[in-house]
């Protein structure tokens, strides 16, 4: 059964719950590695050397504007999976402030891969659960 099937007709089963978790992981997995690339992976943190790519007078400010494309990278994969704006939007927030927290030191790699994994189970359980806003 497709995963879109699952989630219309399925989403409070335990297979369904597990389909959706995967799928998002999946999602994530993807925006966060190979779509991410250099440049994004590189000027979403305001203390990472730049210059190798954008000069050495970048336009100040570059890094919010570099993590919020990053971070709506991965709520678009969300709504595209999930067909919900609502959690779109909480993986927007979400996702720019658990990568905000690992530039500035206060995270590790592994610490912001679990935070992001956490959310993706924690929004498969609220489809799982029947939470009415999403």
């Amino acid at each position: 059964m497709s995963l879109l099937a699952i989630i219309t007709t399925e989403p409070h089963s335990v297979q369904g719950i597990f389909l959706i978790f995967f799928a998002l992981a999946i999602g994530h997995a993807v925006m966060d590695f190979p779509l991410q690339g250099k440049f994004l992976s590189k000027a979403k943190d305001r203390h990472a050397d730049t210059s190798s790519f954008m000069g050495t007078d970048p336009p100040a400010g570059v890094w919010i504007h570099a993590l919020t494309a990053h971070s709506l990278i991965h709520a678009g994969a969300v709504w595209i999976i999930t067909g919900s704006s609502a959690l779109a939007a909480i993986e927007l927030a979400l996702h720019w402030l658990i990568d905000y927290a690992k530039c500035e030191g206060w995270t590790g790699f592994h610490t912001d891969q679990i935070l992001h994994y956490t959310c993706k189970l924690i929004y498969a359980m609220m489809i799982y659960l029947g939470v009415s806003w999403i």
